[in-house]
């Protein structure tokens, strides 16, 4: 469908305010929720006959039973939803707007268009379908848009600025069927209560993750999808070319990279600490716990290199229950491209992330507690009656005579003490490996005998206890406690394949992947993880450059051995 015959077929008339005198007898129907503008409802309460509503609801059924000589209201407040068809009262609403509105469909055709729209030039109405279509492209990258909302986007044609909110129509399948657009002329800067409201909105939405959907995400989902929230939130309110958050590690007081866009991810910014000199302004305001304005970055002796051609910066902390957790860089390339305002509204949007990414951890801590919880719960109920099946086992071995009958019973007991063992395993309070006591028992692997695998983890009970069952089966296990260690042994000597936690003191798992692929391109490497966000984009990297596996705790001795195998039939081959 073309944009001529995208319009309404009828047009309903519009109080003219510079022309016409409002009365007590102009009957204005005001649309807004609690945001909406206090000093203007006064002022309308003052001059004219106001009914307001809160909702597009509630103002569609107002105006089938009564007659209003003007519709005013927020543009968010028009956003079509998935409840609400567009009705002829609906239609009359937009269609005498001040801002440009419009319905596309998922292919690109212009379902829906008000008058204003088909006032825009044909070069900002393209523009507007194009947006259309990438989000449309963006919610089907994204599990068919069940985590977007508003999109926000300037878009320049000419001389002229206008702001674009793009928003995805769905089924109440969750499919998307349409995008609704929105176009709004900018001035140069929105008014700072819009913006404050923005980031507001942009908090919440940052905080109200589906847990059913989340739970089921491994971390580096996890923390894509998070990423992808914290970016268009934050262009939402600030305009920059990249930006780059970072994690306070309170141990190795090492700021890791947890998500970026734009930046250099293994440039000279890649390890920072949080100090007050030579580690750029990230140390700096990490330390200080305050905020960093940088209008001219070749002028600021703080300063390190991270986007190329930068010429301004915006750095804040991140601030969780009164510490600062971490920093939150932005970057362009324009010269004095944020201002105070909008570091105060980085500094607010900062709190949240910093919850959001707590939240993350938390959920990943809760996941061991839950397991560990579960083993407990289950093993006080049926420890018992297994102890009762192993004894009662081991006595009826020795009174039954018939060989075969022995031998199922042997089988039933050692089945029976699996279970018992498995279920301690899980009691553990930091469960990473699931079945490592039966694991003992198992016969030599002829694929794993004499293999030199290097297992580096600085959690002592993992590395004995995965050392032992490798041992189990016939593998030549060397042991590191921290990343510079196992890097030492990788110049020492060849391993037949490398097992790295990637949290770890001094080097991390990053590391220690680069230099077994540097000694050896051809040695598999499998990284492990615990945490809920992937420090330094470690798994993101590595597997573009050649990650056999990742493993993420706790894991089962099964899980281990199959990934293992896996990779040293491939290294082979």
């Amino acid at each position: 469908m073309e944009w001529e015959d995208a319009a309404p077929d009828e047009r309903v008339g519009v109080l003219n305010m510079t022309t016409a005198t409002p009365t007590r007898t102009t009957h204005v129907l005001l649309v807004g929720g609690p945001e909406c503008d206090s000093d203007l409802q006064r002022w309308l309460d003052a001059h004219t006959r106001v009914s307001h509503v809160k909702t597009l609801e509630d103002a569609i059924e107002a105006l089938r039973s009564e007659t209003f000589d003007l519709v005013i209201s927020q543009p968010s407040e028009l956003l079509p939803t998935p409840s609400i068809p567009l009705t002829r009262p609906a239609a009359t609403i937009l269609d005498n707007v001040s801002h440009g509105v419009c319905v596309v469909r998922a292919n690109g055709d212009v379902e829906w268009a008000n008058a204003k729209m088909m006032t825009l030039s044909e070069e900002l109405r393209d523009r507007v379908r194009e947006l259309c279509l990438q989000a449309v492209r963006a919610s089907q990258e994204d599990e068919a848009g069940r985590s977007m909302v508003a999109r926000r986007t300037v878009v320049t044609v000419g001389a002229e600025s206008f702001e674009v909110i793009t928003t995805p129509i769905l089924d109440r399948h969750h499919r998307l069927t349409q995008i609704a657009a929105i176009v709004d002329p900018l001035t140069d800067r929105a008014p700072a209560d819009e913006r404050e409201a923005a980031v507001e909105r942009a908090g919440c939405e940052l905080l109200s993750i589906d847990s059913k959907h989340f739970s089921r995400l491994e971390p580096q989902e996890r923390l894509a999808l998070l990423e992808q929230k914290v970016l268009r939130c934050t262009q939402d309110v600030l305009h920059f070319d990249t930006f780059e958050i970072r994690m306070l590690d309170a141990e190795t007081n090492k700021l890791d990279l947890v998500m970026c866009q734009g930046m250099p991810a293994d440039g000279p910014t890649s390890e920072l600490f949080a100090l007050l000199a030579g580690n750029g302004v990230c140390g700096y305001v990490a330390v200080s716990g305050r905020s960093h304005l940088c209008t001219d970055v070749r002028k600021d002796s703080r300063y390190l290199p991270g986007l190329a051609e930068a010429r301004s910066s915006l750095t804040v902390p991140l601030w969780l229950n009164e510490r600062v957790v971490g920093v939150a860089n932005f970057e362009s390339l324009r010269l004095a491209a944020f201002n105070e305002q909008d570091q105060h509204l980085a500094e607010h949007f900062g709190r949240f992330v910093a919850m959001s990414l707590h939240s993350m951890e938390l959920m990943a801590s809760e996941r061991c507690a839950a397991v560990a919880q579960l083993g407990r719960s289950a093993l006080e109920e049926i420890g018992g009656p297994l102890n009762d099946i192993l004894t009662d086992a081991d006595a009826l071995v020795d009174a039954i005579d018939d060989e075969g009958l022995r031998e199922r019973l042997r089988v039933m007991a050692k089945n029976a003490g699996r279970v018992r063992d498995t279920l301690k395993d899980l009691t553990a309070a930091k469960p990473c490996l699931i079945g490592a006591r039966t694991a003992a028992t198992r016969r030599v692997d002829p694929l794993l005998e004499g293999r030199r695998v290097l297992l580096a983890d600085d959690e002592e009970v993992l590395r004995d206890t995965v050392r032992d069952v490798l041992t189990g089966y016939g593998c030549c296990v060397c042991t590191a406690a921290d990343g510079a260690t196992a890097i030492e042994l990788i110049g020492q000597q060849a391993f037949d394949l490398v097992l790295s936690d990637i949290k770890m003191p001094v080097k991390n798992g990053y590391e220690v992947f680069a230099a077994a692929k540097q000694a050896n391109a051809c040695t598999p490497v499998i990284l492990t993880t615990g945490f809920g966000y992937d420090p330094n984009h470690t798994i993101i990297r590595a597997r573009r450059e050649g990650l056999a596996a990742v493993l993420f705790k706790p894991f089962k001795v099964d899980q281990l051995l199959s990934e293992i195998r896996t990779a040293l039939n491939a290294s082979a081959t």
